[in-house]
């Protein structure tokens, strides 16, 4: 179980990069995060190594679908906390106006797309967005260590959604 959120008193491993806001470089950003787990002592076949990838994944295809401005980056930035047992994602991206759903939307079943929000919510333990200066937004998911993210249930405003 988490002890806390990531500590910003303490000096942290952290990776960061930026990326052009393309869906070659959302893959980019996921092989980026991978290779850093991988340096952080989590092979790429890792629960956390996997939970991590799908999460930026996720992340950078919303930065470079709802986020992005010709000719403007998104950046990642990757911070690894043991001793909580947390990894924290942000992905920053330059469009400030559009931002992420305050809960996690109810994509029907046969929808084509909309459900980036849904899979980080279940993976992460927590997640969120911040405004960024002087402009855009980051928005963030602290995941666990062990790659378990919460399976049996998923916060949703207005409901809870089970998997059996």
């Amino acid at each position: 179980m988490l002890t806390g959120t990531i500590a910003p008193d303490r000096e942290l491993p952290t990776a960061a990069a930026q990326f052009p806001s393309s869906p070659h470089g959302a893959r980019l950003a996921r092989r980026f995060a991978v290779k850093c787990l991988e340096g952080w002592g989590h092979p790429p076949a890792s629960d956390a190594s996997c939970t991590i990838a799908l999460v930026v994944g996720e992340l950078a295809a919303k930065a470079v679908r709802h986020g992005r401005v010709p000719g403007r980056d998104f950046g990642l930035r990757l911070v690894l906390d043991e001793a909580a047992g947390l990894v924290r994602v942000e992905v920053a991206d330059a469009v400030g106006g559009k931002k992420p759903a305050a809960a996690t939307p109810l994509v029907p079943p046969e929808g084509e797309s909309g459900r980036g929000l849904f899979l980080v919510d279940v993976l992460a333990e927590r997640w969120g967005w911040e405004p960024r200066e002087p402009v855009g937004k980051t928005v963030w998911a602290e995941c666990a260590l062990d790659g378990r993210g919460r399976p049996d249930e998923c916060r949703r405003a207005g409901g809870e959604y089970r998997y059996s």
